[in-house]
C-alpha cells in the first residue's frame, strides 16, 4: 500500500490542541505522512492552554517538517497535488462558518479551498463552542458539500454548554479512510 500523505491543519480551538496531538501522533504511528499546518491565530496565540511556540515545536518535531502557517505556503497544496487528504483537526466554528461563506483569508480556509478545488477529500474535525448555535447553519451548509467529510461528533457538555459541539479525535483516521474511498463515517452525530 502507497503511503497516505495527509495535510493536517489546526485552528484556533485550543483547549483541544492535546487531543488533536494525539491524532496527529496516531496517524504518524500508522505509518501516513503529515504535512502540519495552522492557522495563523492557531500558530501565534499563546493561551493558557499552552505556548503556540511550543505547539509549533512539538509539531514539527513529531512530523519532522515545518508548520505552514500563511496564505502563500499552503496554496501550492491543491495544484501540486502533494497530499491525499486535507484533515482540519481541530476546525473551529469560526473556520467553518469562513468555508460556508466561500471566504479564503487564512491558511486553514486556503487549504481547504485548495484542497478542494483539485478533488482532494476534506476532513473536519469540528470543535466549537457554538456548533449548535450561530455555527449550526454553516455546518448545514457544509454537510452536503462534495469531498467535504466530517468527523463524528456530539455535544461535549449539554448542561454547561448547550450549544458546543466537539468530534470525536478517536475517529481521525477513520474518517480519513473513508473519505478516501469517497465514503462519510457513520454515524456523523453520536
Amino acid at each position: 500500500m502507497e503511503q497516505i500523505k495527509v495535510g493536517y491543519c489546526l485552528t484556533g480551538s485550543y483547549c483541544t490542541f492535546q487531543k488533536s496531538l494525539t491524532t496527529l501522533s496516531d496517524l504518524l504511528d500508522a505509518g501516513f505522512e503529515v504535512f502540519p499546518m495552522m492557522s495563523e491565530n492557531a500558530c501565534k496565540t499563546d493561551t493558557r492552554f499552552g505556548k503556540a511556540a511550543d505547539f509549533v515545536a512539538k509539531i514539527e518535531q513529531m512530523t519532522g517538517k515545518k508548520v505552514l502557517s500563511t496564505i502563500s505556503e499552503v496554496e501550492p497544496i491543491g495544484p501540486k497535488k502533494y497530499i491525499d487528504v486535507m484533515v482540519v483537526a481541530p476546525c473551529t466554528g469560526n473556520t467553518l462558518s469562513k468555508l460556508a461563506n466561500g471566504i479564503t483569508d487564512t491558511a486553514a480556509t486556503m487549504a481547504v479551498k485548495a484542497s478542494l478545488r483539485n478533488g482532494i477529500p476534506v476532513v473536519l474535525a469540528l470543535a466549537t463552542n457554538d456548533g449548535l448555535g450561530q455555527s449550526a447553519k454553516s455546518l448545514g451548509t457544509m454537510l452536503p458539500v462534495k469531498n467535504v467529510y466530517f468527523v463524528p461528533l456530539s455535544q461535549d457538555d449539554p448542561v454547561k454548554k448547550p450549544t458546543s459541539l466537539v468530534c470525536d479525535f478517536t475517529k481521525v483516521k477513520e474518517t480519513v479512510l473513508l473519505a478516501l474511498e469517497g465514503k462519510q463515517i457513520q454515524p456523523v452525530i453520536k
